[in-house]
């Protein structure tokens, strides 16, 4: 499924509040095509090769239903915020030493702060 721009300036338009301070989430959707690889975000869309990220924000860390993370991710606890998105996100094998996910990280400050605000956004599946 694919969203206009315009759909998601709107969106975002009406709903500011649930943007990660800093972050722009139309520009964190670019962000994210780089993540498409492996992650879906779709409400109804199964994991890749890595889980779903719809309603990932306030989501306990390893929760996603039908995906079979790391023994390591399953173990770290506490729950996804934009605080533990940024450090993971930042480097992943460091944050999560054993975690499955064999991205590098997101360098950029901003471009991490963008897609945050842009995984804010999205809400619609049960975890």
């Amino acid at each position: 499924m694919t969203i206009s721009r315009a759909l998601l300036g709107l969106l975002f338009a009406i709903v500011p509040s649930v943007a990660h301070a800093g972050g722009d989430p139309l520009s964190g959707s670019k962000q994210f095509l780089q993540c498409r690889a492996c992650h879906t975000v779709g409400a109804a869309d199964r994991n890749g090769v890595g889980p779903n990220l719809n309603g990932v924000v306030g989501a306990r860390i390893g929760s996603r239903a039908g995906y079979n993370y790391s023994p390591a991710m399953k173990a770290k606890g506490g729950a996804w915020t934009a605080a533990t998105l940024d450090a993971f996100l930042t480097r992943p094998m460091a944050a999560i030493p054993g975690t499955k996910m064999a991205f590098g990280g997101v360098s950029n400050p901003k471009a991490r702060a963008d897609l945050i605000s842009y995984l804010v956004t999205l809400k619609g599946a049960k975890r």
